[in-house]
């Protein structure tokens, strides 16, 4: 088993095939979106072209009106993004590094699948894939697993949340009473570490680890629940899958490369111009931007047979899922030992999934919507 035909439609197909572009209306600017795997990478890697260094409008639509600090080190460019970036670095290599930490990780979702199986019904979103992100960035950030209770309060999105409004001055709070708490403290955790660590020959800034906790708590909430939630649903509508798995079980390691190509739940990232450039015919005049189109790359029929089809055992997986260059994604290696520990213990644990209902959450754009995960999922967990 390999192929089953993934839902999700691709709604940059026929531009990425014509011109390898498509324009979005986005703060009041057209902002081209690159298409193309090659072109994305090229981009990606291009900082002193195509740069970082504009904070606040990391994504297409100005963050401005839920925070108002720099997300650190992904709003800067070398030499800054360099130096920053090697501070936490070590944080967010555990996942990867670090056995204990990967068993203790495993022991977590273990405990969240056992509380799946023991209900009637779950609602994944909110009930299985939040918990799961929260109780994970405890472990990472190095607190007590009961302060996850707060964070799953804040709701799915971090600054904002259909059902509570905004939150930003709650998670503002949250961090900046906790960089006060553990002030002078020897402790392991996040905190503590960045209010000792010295930068440049002084201490970081109170905005500066702000902006690392705001990044750690942000940047990959989102995009970790409805990935999680998106595996979920699908597992569910392809019974078949769970066992091919249980099966080849060398092939969750591919699987969770493939989940990842195929969720790509975060649109773009923004990237500014610093001087007018060309992008495939497009003028972007000095300081506008253009937008790295990550979902597209990662459909991109000149690297990925069948792209619209999830192959679970597809190697070599080329994918841009957690971007591309110095600035990919700090918490890819959380994120992946999530997805894999996860798809173990359904192994391990579940017969099937049955799905209740699933409501799509859907992006809408000026020049394109596509669905970039669920507002909720409702499924029944069924043991072996």
């Amino acid at each position: 088993m390999s192929e089953s035909k993934c839902p999700m439609r691709d709604p940059f197909r026929q531009d990425r095939q014509d011109t390898g572009v498509k324009t979005v209306k986005a703060e009041g600017q057209d902002v081209p979106l690159i298409l193309r795997m090659q072109d994305a990478r090229r981009t990606a890697k291009d900082w002193k072209t195509f740069s970082n260094d504009n904070p606040l409008m990391i994504v297409l639509h100005s963050e401005a009106h839920v925070r108002d600090v720099r997300q650190l080190p992904i709003e800067t460019d070398p030499p800054d993004h360099t130096d920053y970036r090697k501070l936490v670095e070590p944080t967010f290599r555990r996942p990867k590094d670090d056995p204990e930490y990967q068993a203790d990780m495993r022991v977590m979702i273990a405990e969240e699948v056992d509380k799946a199986l023991a209900a009637e019904e779950v609602e994944v979103v909110r009930g299985f894939a939040l918990p799961i992100q929260s109780r994970g960035l405890t472990r990472l950030l190095g607190v007590a697993d009961s302060e996850a209770d707060q964070w799953i309060g804040w709701g799915v999105h971090v600054f904002r949340d259909s059902e509570q409004g905004s939150k930003s001055n709650e998670l503002d709070t949250y961090i900046l009473d906790k960089f006060a708490a553990m002030e002078g403290s020897d402790a392991d955790d996040f905190f503590s570490a960045l209010n000792r660590i010295d930068f440049r020959g002084r201490k970081l800034t109170l905005e500066e680890k702000h902006g690392f906790a705001n990044m750690a708590f942000a940047g990959g909430r989102d995009t970790v629940i409805q990935t999680v939630s998106s595996i979920m649903a699908y597992l569910a509508e392809h019974q078949d899958a769970l066992g091919f798995l249980r099966e080849h079980p060398d092939n969750i390691t591919t699987a969770t490369e493939e989940f990842v190509r195929w969720v790509s739940p975060l649109t773009a990232i923004s990237r500014t111009c610093p001087v007018t450039t060309d992008v495939k015919g497009v003028e972007v005049k000095a300081g506008d931007r253009v937008g790295i189109c990550w979902p597209s790359a990662n459909r991109d029929e000149s690297v990925f047979q069948n792209p619209d089809d999830v192959v679970l055992d597809r190697a070599p997986n080329p994918h841009v899922g957690f971007g591309f260059g110095i600035h990919n994604c700090l918490g890819q290696h959380q994120a992946r030992l999530i997805i894999r520990a996860l798809l173990q213990e359904l192994c391990d644990k579940v017969d099937r999934l049955d799905l209740v209902e699933a409501v799509p959450e859907v992006e809408e754009e000026s020049s394109y919507t596509r669905q970039v995960g669920y507002k909720s999922v409702r499924l029944k967990f069924v043991a072996k």
